[in-house]
């Protein structure tokens, strides 16, 4: 016998299935779902179920459709195993249907056995993953797994636990038939509705060891403090004072510059918000309702993002503001989609079924252009007229000042690797509270770092500390992707165009959203910091 084993980290991508699901009759039908099938190994590379040259059950065919935009786009592909359910009716051990497996067939088979091909299965949206077969110690022979024994747990008229037992080895032989079986028997258990998803967490998440030290930002803050009240006392003649009169001076390529600002304060507002919803809803409602969630809310908030790139730029004397809210609204979609769909070509090549359908694309782009476009349009009006204005603590020079570059900032920015090194290795299984933890530390090491390394630039005299600190916080984003290299050849066993492209592809994406995101938070509170300190200098 052989019971398939789920890997905590596969589990946790299935969380998000809950759905609020219509009560059970006694022997009302039960529809055993299949959904996709792929290389162990290669979580993204899945294929349509029936890909496989499996055979099918012989009740009547049930068409399904894609739910959510989420589920789409996760290349959920639903169709009917043809299998007898009832609820609470047992089913004895019995030939479903038969394979007439010529070689063609087999080879697809063996192929399947040695990429360690699983497959995946829903009873009422609970998920069940099974082997396809496995080879014999020398990999000579090649078995299949035959027959489904389904052990179903009810909690009055509720589907609350799920199991599959794989067993029927049989011999793959050309030109044979095979038997495909199943079993059902249902049980009653005390599992509650609400709780039928909890089997799937990993509970030794928390065993695990954050090696985060607030001891870094306490060290950082005290050394910032100490710094200033030295300064404050040595008189104008001194370091940072010098350039009060072109510290406020725009920042070079505007345009750009506040186009990420923008973007980087959307990204941290979608997170929030995503987080706290998690938190307090439950987003287990369908397939792919995280997905479908994150898309929705990053819309609705392009406002933000008009908002403080609009009046950013209007602050540093920009004139283009229409081009300006053409690239903050189109900065972040244009590089989800044009990697998605870059990737797509690959797929569709694959056969996989994580490719896009025609109607997905036509539905994203409408998105982009009939929502995210009008709404940042909203912002950048409401930015431009509320807080356009320049408000500067210090009148800003006509000619500006020589400096050079300071090497202390930038051995600074090297300082912050080591930081988010004690929390960013770590993975998160949808503990949204200790998500919401990781984002406040992430915000304020980002902030104590970023004003560090500006203090270090000013006292050299260098009033070029725009661009410093989104870089010096955005410099994260190197850090991450480097560590996904480590990732991808020492701690899984991925292989393969389709899921190389896709695993590097879309870490590429997420690294950069995060890099403007800390590189937004760290020009924020470094800009915050920078206004308060030439607000106390007196200058005559």
């Amino acid at each position: 016998d052989l019971e398939f084993a789920m890997e905590p980290d596969v589990a946790s991508d299935f969380l998000c299935l809950y759905l609020i699901l219509p009560k059970y009759q006694d022997k009302e039908e039960v529809v055993l779902w299949m959904n996709t099938v792929g290389p162990y190994h290669n979580r993204q590379e899945t294929y349509k179920y029936f890909s496989l040259p499996f055979c099918v059950g012989s009740k009547k065919s049930i068409s399904h459709y894609h739910e959510t935009l989420g589920e789409a786009l996760q290349g959920v592909e639903l169709e009917f195993s043809g299998l007898d359910i009832k609820f609470k009716d047992d089913v004895m051990p019995g030939t479903y249907c038969e394979i007439d497996l010529d070689k063609e067939k087999r080879d697809a088979f063996v192929y399947a056995i040695k990429n360690h091909y699983w497959y995946q299965m829903y009873i009422d949206d609970l998920p069940i993953w099974g082997i396809v077969g496995e080879a014999d110690e020398n990999g000579e022979d090649y078995y299949l797994w035959t027959y489904k024994k389904l052990e179903i747990g009810f909690n009055g008229n509720r589907i609350v636990d799920v199991n599959l037992t794989s067993e029927g080895k049989v011999k793959l032989v050309p030109n044979t038939k095979i038997q495909m079986s199943y079993s059902v028997k249902w049980k009653k258990s005390d599992v509650k509705f609400e709780d039928r998803f909890d089997k799937y967490l990993d509970p030794s998440f928390f065993q695990h060891r954050v090696g985060f030290d607030p001891g870094w930002v306490n060290f950082l803050c005290t050394y910032l403090c100490v710094s200033y009240m030295q300064d404050r006392d040595l008189g104008d003649e001194y370091g940072w004072k010098q350039v009060h009169g072109d510290v406020f001076r725009p920042s070079s390529h505007p345009l750009i510059f506040s186009s990420l600002i923008g973007s980087g304060c959307q990204i941290f507002a979608v997170s929030l918000i995503v987080i706290i919803v998690a938190m307090i809803e439950d987003l287990y409602t369908e397939r792919g309702s995280m997905l479908s969630t994150a898309i929705f809310v990053y819309a609705a908030t392009s406002p933000v993002n008009g908002y403080f790139g609009g009046s950013l730029y209007a602050r540093q004397g920009g004139r283009r503001w229409i081009k300006q809210m053409f690239i903050g609204a189109f900065l972040i979609p244009a590089m989800v989609c044009g990697t998605a769909f870059f990737i797509n070509f690959i797929a569709i090549y694959y056969h996989a079924s994580r490719a896009i359908p025609f109607g997905t694309m036509v539905a994203v782009c409408c998105i982009c252009f009939f929502v995210i476009l009008p709404l940042n349009l909203v912002g950048t009006i409401l930015g431009r007229n509320l807080s356009g204005q320049p408000n500067f603590p210090c009148r800003v020079n006509a000619v500006p000042r020589c400096c050079v570059r300071s090497f202390k900032a930038v051995l600074m920015f090297l300082l912050r690797y080591f930081i988010f090194t004690s929390f960013w290795a770590y993975k998160i299984y949808y503990v949204y509270g200790f998500m919401m933890l990781v984002l406040v530390i992430l915000c304020i090491v980002t902030v104590c770092v970023t004003i560090v390394c500006t203090y270090f630039l000013l006292n050299a005299e260098d009033y070029r500390w725009q661009w410093t600190s989104f870089l010096s916080a955005a410099s994260t984003a190197i850090y991450v992707y480097m560590y996904s290299f480590y990732y991808y050849f020492f701690k899984t066993k991925m292989y393969g165009l389709f899921q190389t492209s896709f695993y590097f592809g879309y870490m590429a994406v997420f690294s950069t959203a995060l890099g403007i995101m800390c590189g937004a938070i760290g020009y924020m509170g470094t800009s915050a910091f920078v206004r308060k300190i030439y607000t106390n200098v007196k200058i005559d």
